[in-house]
């Protein structure tokens, strides 16, 4: 998948901009807080139908306007796309494919796979198991559409439940019927979870020991109330009196995580700031393997100031990975146009590069232009 050009309007500090990409490298070169990150934004937003920062939909309307528009023209299985997002205040969001609106957004997600690594990452290690699940969620729904629709009636459930529990209502037969349309879904989010953990442990530990290039161990192991239960209902059953008491669910997919291990040591209290982030971008890559693998599409890789906390070696190889033809195309933003430089040169192939300033795009030398 190629994304060939963008057109943004009022998105966060980018008044206007018009861009061209190149189906390899596309570099960002800029101070901070001048805009890179938020060019990244704008494409996660049309892959994902909401910001990366997760922020509210009106905050990515730049101060001063009225809406935001973001639109874009890719190359999806070999067939041209494009996709339109409009944001206005007090209206509702509108995401429209070849001009047709969707009425579910949650049917667009995994249409369009991406990657973002960011400086944010490091929270999958160090914040609580929301975080986790929140990375989990996202990735298996982009290559499972069963998996978000299984999602969405557990959390439905969900919310059913604990307005039960919140209200002190103790009908057996309620809570009976509520259980029932939940454990389906808590079940297949478990076993989902628990396969896509298996998958990617692999491919983790292969790219983590390229970046690390020590004799470190990562590990990765899912925690599941279910997948140690009995069934679901025995597992609610247990749970009943200590919900009555919390006024909440206290057991299920909703309250499961990953456990990070480097050698066998949780990550969170042990590993180093560049161990951390080592081993969150190692998650990202092997995240991207596998999206090509369950899509059959190579994702966009959307690198957001990477380097940071990493020492030269780390740099160099991550350089050298980024570089590998297994990687389509890759949009990445610096302070160091070094960096951005001997990534172009190691790709053998198109690339663009521009300089941000307070949100607008400057073009720089590109592959296309005679030296």
């Amino acid at each position: 998948m190629l994304l060939r050009s963008l057109a943004i309007d009022n998105f966060k500090n980018i008044g206007r901009a018009r861009l061209e990409f190149s189906p390899k490298v596309n570099g960002l070169l800029g101070h901070n807080g001048m805009g890179k990150s938020n060019l990244l934004d704008a494409i996660f937003t049309l892959s994902f139908t909401k910001s990366f920062c997760r922020v509210p939909d009106s905050m990515l309307i730049r101060t001063g306007e009225q809406f935001a528009l973001v639109k874009a023209s890719y190359e999806r299985r070999g067939v041209d796309e494009d996709l339109t997002l409009g944001l206005a205040e007090g209206k509702r969001k509108s995401l429209k494919r070849k001009g047709k609106e969707y009425q579910k957004l949650s049917e667009h997600i995994g249409a369009f796979p991406l990657v973002m690594v960011s400086p944010a990452d490091v929270d999958l290690v160090r914040e609580s198991p929301d975080e986790r699940r929140r990375w989990m969620d996202m990735v298996i729904s982009q290559g499972d559409a069963r998996y978000l629709d299984a999602l969405i009636r557990y959390a439905h459930g969900l919310e059913q439940r604990n307005r039960l529990l919140k209200d002190s209502i103790s009908d057996p037969a309620m809570f009976e019927a509520i259980e029932a349309m939940m454990e389906p879904a808590a079940i297949y989010i478990t076993q989902a979870r628990t396969r896509w953990v298996e998958r990617l442990l692999p491919i983790f530990r292969k790219f983590y020991e390229r970046i690390s290039g020590e004799g470190e161990t990562p590990g990765l192991t899912y925690v599941s109330q279910l997948a140690r239960a009995e069934s679901y209902s025995a597992m609610m059953a247990d749970h009943a009196a200590r919900d009555f008491a919390l006024r909440h669910t206290s057991a299920g997919p909703h309250r499961d995580d990953i456990e990070l291990t480097l050698n066998g040591m949780e990550m969170r209290r042990t590993g180093s700031q560049g161990q951390c982030k080592t081993f969150v971008i190692a998650l990202r890559l092997a995240q991207y393997e596998f999206l090509a693998e369950a899509t059959g599409m190579k994702p966009l890789l959307l690198l957001d100031d990477i380097f940071d906390k990493l020492d030269a070696t780390r740099v160099e190889r991550i350089v050298q990975l980024v570089g590998d033809p297994a990687f389509g195309q890759i949009f990445i933003t610096d302070t160091n146009r070094s960096h951005l430089d001997e990534i172009m040169a190691r790709s053998g192939g198109d690339y663009r590069l521009w300089e941000v300033s307070s949100g607008n795009f400057t073009p720089l030398h590109s592959s296309n232009e005679k030296d």
